[in-house]
């Protein structure tokens, strides 16, 4: 599967500049932007599958500084990497939540462990499937939802045309960048994203940095 900017990245950027004015307004006053790009500036380095999925549920509903830190102290357990399926397991549940996970979340990170180990979650395959079969692949995994989904198929299999009306940054953005007196509903950001298409995952990526840049008047 191609990734969000391969191929002509100044053409990608150029058919969803022409897509819709207000996203034009946002190339331009951006620049060139792409997933990768974003990593970047994040300091984020892109792991395995498994170490992706694991960082997602880790952070779920922590900031970014809190979901960082408490990743590290999670992988300090593993002398600082990614610990297999296998590994997770052999670790008890209090050694984990002594390094700040909730009792829940040491249960969707064993979860997901054995989900890969029993080959119900054969990670290995994601890249060949669908977006659909993606995301109906991670969901069943404890912890995982379709905004997890979603993120996992932006961010680690760099899939282009994916758009996330669950996320709450996206739908903030939307309200900002096109003036509207109230946030989109998830149906209402998902309808606006279909005049962004082949180039979703790309028009995401710019409505995320809008709010970073957003000017001061």
């Amino acid at each position: 599967m191609e990734g969000p900017l391969s191929g002509n990245t100044d053409t990608a950027r150029a058919e969803l500049a022409a897509s819709d004015p207000v996203m034009a307004g946002l190339v331009e006053r951006l620049g060139e932007m792409s997933i990768a790009e974003r990593q970047r500036r994040r300091g984020v380095t892109k792991p395995d599958a498994y170490g992706a999925l694991l960082r997602t549920i880790v952070g779920q509903q922590l900031s970014t500084k809190a979901a960082r830190t408490i990743h590290e102290r999670v992988l300090a357990l593993f002398a600082g990497r990614t610990p297999s399926p296998e590994e997770l397991l052999a670790v008890s549940e209090e050694e984990l939540r002594a390094a700040g996970l909730s009792g829940r979340k040491v249960s969707y990170i064993r979860d997901l462990a054995t989900h890969v180990l029993n080959g119900e979650l054969e990670l290995e395959r994601l890249d060949d499937l669908s977006d659909d079969e993606v995301i109906e692949e991670i969901v069943a995994v404890r912890g995982l939802g379709r905004w997890s989904a979603e993120m996992f198929l932006m961010f680690h299999l760099g899939r282009p045309d994916v758009f996330s009306g669950g996320d709450l940054g996206l739908r903030r953005a939307i309200q900002v960048a096109y003036a509207l007196e109230e946030m989109p509903t998830p149906q209402e950001a998902e309808e606006r994203a279909e005049q962004w298409r082949p180039h979703r995952t790309l028009a995401a990526v710019y409505l995320w940095e809008s709010l970073a840049n957003t000017p001061v008047e």
